[in-house]
């Protein structure tokens, strides 16, 4: 069948698209880019967007393009082993190590923490992670409809709560946009670039985009092409929302300094903001909205780790994998906000290049036959700098001298065009596609890789 799909079921399917990408960083980390980026707010923001909204749209894009049944299906293009591995890594990540537990606590930092004696911080999280994280537990146990209903009718009523908020703010604004801080000093877009990788929405894309082709191919359409384009199109629907959001709280982030001050994280800024204009009734209401809306957030990550790795490990049952990934996560989340974001960017700064440059293969597969040798060295050449970067930002977070990583990092600095900038990998993996492709298509230098 090649059914097509109406509009309305477009716009449903790319405002679930939304919903899906719509969690805790997507809140917190635009606010702390406006508070920091100040007078250079638009090159910041624009930085982001590249990656905070451009990398998600082409992460599922490049699924549809590929036909592949999931990641992993796509990742073992270039092994079976590195796409277990990468999946694996990837799933982590956007779960129980860094994603997960950061719906805690700016569910705390947004909705509880203003309300709690500064010394009782840390008790207060310790509580209210308790009782978030028990609550999740039983739902991802026993999962069922109510979670995803509830999450439909969430995920709209917060964006018009955010709406009112930002119109409100941009009619009347807090203050003026102050001045810049940190690397938004002097390198504001490719700040906000990498600040970009903080929200993980690339890499839940590579997830997400599945559930996006099969609620497509829900209405009948089982065409490559058609999917394609619906999926391009609902994408472009999800892409465009959170670009607005993000431009909204990036300003609301910037003309709150002088009034709220300037804050660690991103997450008190979105609770003074609307105590600011709504008082104690409307920052309420906000919190409520935004812990529930983290909550589910919380448990689709959950089931989604527990769902993989007991297709990956059958030995190991689906609940003994919930109650796992579940302490896991709130283990985490009490180490605090500011360090699971501090925690996430070695992680991050080594994981997204090996996805972005996975998606630059996908698309030009075609070109060099799908040829396997074009993935390995390609994703090789990338992994060796990407590790190193990621070593590096370890190094920051930790405050320890890795004495042996400064030879090669020195290296990388004097050959490598884009280094000091954190992009180092994107030169050479271009390079790495067009040589290995050339020489791949020329003299058939490897079996080609199955197309899905």
């Amino acid at each position: 069948m090649n059914k097509g799909i109406g509009l309305s079921s477009q716009f449903a399917i790319g405002f679930m698209l939304f919903a899906l990408f719509f969690g805790a960083g997507n809140l917190i980390f635009p606010a702390e880019l406006g508070q920091y980026a100040g007078e250079n707010l638009w090159q910041g923001i624009i930085g982001f967007l590249i990656t905070g909204v451009g990398l998600p749209l082409l992460g599922v894009i490049a699924i549809a393009y590929s036909g592949s049944k999931n990641l992993q299906d796509l990742a073992s293009r270039v092994s079976p082993a590195y796409g277990v591995f990468f999946t694996a890594l990837l799933y982590l990540t956007i779960g129980p190590f860094f994603a997960a537990p950061r719906t805690a606590t700016v569910a705390y930092e947004v909705g509880i923490m203003s309300y709690i004696p500064e010394s009782s911080n840390q008790l207060g999280l310790f509580i209210f992670s308790v009782v978030f994280f028990a609550i999740a537990l039983v739902f991802s146990l026993y999962p069922t409809k109510i979670v995803a209903n509830v999450g439909k009718i969430l995920a709209p009523t917060l964006v018009i709560l955010l709406g009112i908020l930002l119109v409100t703010a941009f009619i009347n604004p807090m203050g003026a946009i102050g001045y810049a801080e940190d690397g938004y000093v002097d390198g504001p877009f490719v700040t906000g670039f990498l600040e970009g990788y903080n929200t993980m929405d690339a890499l839940a894309s590579l997830v997400f985009a599945i559930i996006v082709i099969n609620a497509i191919k829900s209405f009948g359409v089982s065409n490559k092409g058609k999917v394609l384009s619906i999926t391009i199109k609902t994408g472009l629907i999800a892409a465009t929302l959170l670009a607005f959001i993000y431009v909204g709280i990036a300003y609301l982030g910037g003309i709150s300094v002088e009034s709220l001050g300037l804050f660690e994280t991103g997450g008190p800024v979105l609770n003074g903001a609307t105590t600011h204009y709504f008082g104690i009734i409307g920052s309420v209401l906000l919190a409520v909205m935004i812990i529930l809306a983290c909550l589910t957030t919380a448990i689709g990550l959950i089931i989604a780790n527990a769902e993989y790795f007991n297709t990956l490990i059958p030995k190991i049952s689906y609940k003994v994998l919930v109650v796992f990934f579940s302490s896991i996560t709130f283990i985490f989340a009490n180490f605090g906000l500011a360090n699971i974001i501090a925690f996430s960017i070695p992680v991050l700064m080594f994981l997204y290049p090996l996805a972005i440059v996975l998606m630059l293969l996908t698309f030009a597969s075609r070109l060099f036959n799908h040829a396997r040798i074009v993935y390995v060295v390609t994703i090789a050449v990338t992994f060796f700098i990407a590790i190193v970067d990621g070593i590096t930002e370890l190094s920051k977070t930790l405050e320890v001298d890795f004495n042996f990583i400064d030879p090669i990092v020195d290296f990388y600095d004097k050959i490598l065009p884009l280094y000091a900038e954190g992009l180092g990998w994107l030169v050479p993996a271009v390079i790495a596609i067009v040589v290995t492709g050339i020489l791949a298509k020329a003299f058939n230098l490897s079996t080609p890789v199955e197309e899905s």
